[in-house]
Parts: structure tokens; sequence; C-alpha cells
């Protein structure tokens, strides 16, 4: 049975992932800080129906600190690490800097400590499409340079690749680190637009939409994307002999080390995506117009070939059924 350490067990990619792993047979341990950036109630759901498991079981602590951290990978003796947990929010990164740096830096180098102490069979780990910053040239590909992060979030998103192939060059860790791409469904961060959209149409109060509705996402489902970090589990990168990499793979040429866009590969309509949910609803949203946010970015649209090269699995779930499947959550949980 492979073991799977999985931190941001209670989040809401974290608690999708740890979900699929348990029905394919895997044993997974989670670790989850349970902070209160979001409704902690939702957290604890997660954490809850996952423990009705025989094969789970949870650790209670911060990424920074490090003897939680270690003493819960240590006890558990994981096969495979799949990193998480992060402080999230491009825009609350506006207003507390130093909590980016200190789960995701700190944070991340705790995580990148255990795996090389354990030489665990692959470590994975979670980017995200905002390293591309103010690239303008789509779809975004994980050999184009990424070198223009506009948030504080995306720089430390980026600084933990840039972490992740040291550790893999200099100890043979095979690492991937994966960009994600808008991810919705049920289950979501309230922080997110689709949560705080539903909640405000519900409820007939104004939702805001930022550069007038001119924007585009790569809305990726999160079954879609669960079931990509499921497949490249499998897909540990391995140093190549030659140093030489096939054209269009991001596998580094000195370190068992690669980067892979999941996304859907296809970029959506902010205000398709709100006519989306106004159908589900059944009702119209006031819509507050408003002009960009600092930080923010008019589009993202991934390229996903080389998901698809190295798994045989592109996600494909239409923004219209994912949007359906979310209201139906919500009101059920929500009572609405």
């Amino acid at each position: 049975m492979t073991r799977v350490f999985i931190t941001g067990s209670a989040g809401f990619i974290g608690y999708h992932l740890a979900d699929l792993l348990l029905s394919e047979g895997f044993s997974v341990h989670g670790y989850d800080g349970l902070t209160d950036y979001y409704d902690v109630a939702l957290k604890h759901r997660r954490h809850a129906m996952l423990l009705q498991h025989p094969d789970f079981a949870a650790t209670v602590g911060m990424l920074e600190d490090d003897d939680a951290l270690s003493g819960a990978i240590d006890t558990f003796e994981p096969d495979v690490i799949v990193h998480l947990a992060a402080q999230a929010g491009v825009r609350y990164s506006l207003e507390n800097p130093r909590a980016y740096i200190e789960a995701n830096i700190l944070g991340t180098f705790n995580v990148m400590e255990a795996a090389r102490r354990h030489a665990v069979r692959h470590l994975l780990m979670a980017s995200t499409s905002s390293v591309y910053g103010a690239n303008t040239d789509m779809p975004f590909a994980e050999t184009d340079k990424a070198d223009t992060p506009l948030t504080i979030y995306a720089a430390t998103k980026k600084a933990n690749e840039a972490m992740g192939h040291s550790y893999a060059h200099l100890y043979d860790l095979p690492t991937t680190m994966f960009r994600f791409f808008t991810v919705y469904g049920p289950w979501g961060r309230p922080d997110m637009a689709l949560f705080k959209f539903t909640d405000a149409i519900l409820d007939g109060r104004p939702i805001d939409i930022y550069n007038h509705g001119d924007m585009y996402r790569d809305f990726t489902y999160v079954s879609d994307l669960v079931r990509g970090i499921r497949l490249l589990i499998d897909a540990a990168p391995q140093r190549p002999a030659d140093g030489l990499v096939p054209e269009g793979d991001s596998l580094s040429p000195v370190a068992p080390f690669r980067v892979v866009n999941i996304g859907n590969s296809d970029k959506v309509r902010l205000l398709d995506f709100i006519d989306a949910i106004e159908a589900e609803i059944g009702r119209p949203a006031i819509r507050n117009l408003m002009d960009m946010q600092p930080g923010d970015v008019p589009a993202t649209w991934a390229d996903a070939t080389l998901l698809q090269q190295l798994t045989g699995y592109r996600p494909q779930t239409d923004f219209r059924q994912g949007v359906a499947a979310f209201v139906a959550w919500f009101r059920d949980y929500y009572g609405k």
C-alpha cells in the first residue's frame, strides 16, 4: 500500500485529493494548520469526512512548526509527499505579505527537508499559474519564462520552484511542481469568485466584477485537477543521463525536476462564467462593475500538452457542468 503524506489535507484541493487516493487503496496521512483564513468549520467538516476512512489519519500543525511537521512525517514514513498547504490568495497577499513568507517559504523548506531525510520516491508541490505574471503570450507553456510575478503570493510560489529544483539537483530527489489554473468545484474556498458570486446572488447582494468583466480564466474543475495529480504521482521525473531534454518538456537537464501545468486548456470569459451561475441559480446577479485590482491579470490559459504526454490525461469538464455541480453542493450544504 503506497503511503502518501498530504499537507493541506483539510483544504479544498487536499480534501479532494485525499478522497481520491483513499478510494484507490492508498494510505494517506494529512497535515493541516486549520487556520482561520476562511471558515474553519468548512475545514473541520472536510477532515471529519476523510477520518471516516480507516486508511486516513491527520495531524493538526503549522508548516512553520518544524518539530510538529517532522514528527508527523517521521512517524508515518511516507513513500510520496504531496505539498499543497500554503498561505493562499492573490489579493490577501497585498494585505499580509509576511504570512506568505512564513508559510510558503519557511514552511516549504521544512517539507523539502523532511522529503530529503526520508528519500521519498516522489515529492510533488503546488505552484500556481500566477507565476506567469505579466506574460501575455498564451496559452502559457511550462517552458515559458516566469520572471515577472505581480504579487508576493506569486513570488513565493516561484521561489518554491527554484528551491525544489535545487533540492532535486543536490539530493537526487524526484520533484514535480504543478501550476494550477483557477480551480473550482464543490467544497471550494469561500474567498474565491464562484463561492462569493453564488452566495451573493442567492442573497440578492451585488457582486464585484473587476476590469468590468473583461477578464478570462482557465477554469479547472477540482476532480479533473486531482486526477491529474494522482496520475503525476506515478510519473516521477528522472535526471537525464545525457542532459538532453525533449522539446516541450520542462524536465531539468541537471536534476530529476519538472514543472507541469494542470488546466482545462480553455480560456473562459468571466461574464460567461457569471451567466452560467445565474442560469443555474435562476436569478440575475446585481453587477457592480469595477476597475482592475493591483496584482490581477486580464487572462490565464494553460497549455496542458505536457500533462497529457506524461499521463495520457487532460482535464475536460465544461465550466457549465462544473458550475452546476458547485451550485448544487452549495445550496445543499448551506440550505439556500
